[in-house]
């Protein structure tokens, strides 16, 4: 991740609408969620939501994928860790004490999440 690849994600980014999409793609994830149901759900015109969309995979952080007449659209979480590592590498001149607040906020969001597919499957001698 270079700085302009950041500048470009953060500019896309910096948008209601898009932001919006991006979140509800995350939230997808890892399904996807298709262009015209992300128009229908923020009520936005469909090409208006081509346009945020195309300026979101310009940017690297979302990906699509034709399914039969649709396309699905999915947040590139790896991409958005990338950028979100950019912003941190030399978190707070490289102080650990510094950061520990930050790193400590983010910490709730994901402690929520469930266990994965493949956590459960290794739970499961029977699978």
């Amino acid at each position: 991740m270079d700085e302009n690849q950041t500048i470009a994600a953060l500019a896309a980014l910096a948008q209601p609408t898009r932001l919006q999409t991006f979140r509800l793609l995350v939230e997808s994830e890892p399904d996807g969620i298709a262009a015209g149901e992300l128009a229908r759900r923020l009520d936005v015109p469909q090409n208006t939501m081509s346009a945020h969309l195309s300026t979101l995979a310009r940017a690297g952080i979302v990906v699509n994928e034709r399914q039969g007449r649709s396309i699905i659209y999915r947040a590139d979480l790896e991409r958005f860790r990338a950028v979100m590592l950019y912003l941190l590498q030399d978190c707070c001149g490289g102080n650990a004490d510094l950061c520990a607040p930050l790193i400590e906020g983010l910490a709730p969001c994901c402690a929520n999440a469930g266990p994965t597919h493949e956590d459960n499957r290794n739970d499961r001698p029977d699978l």
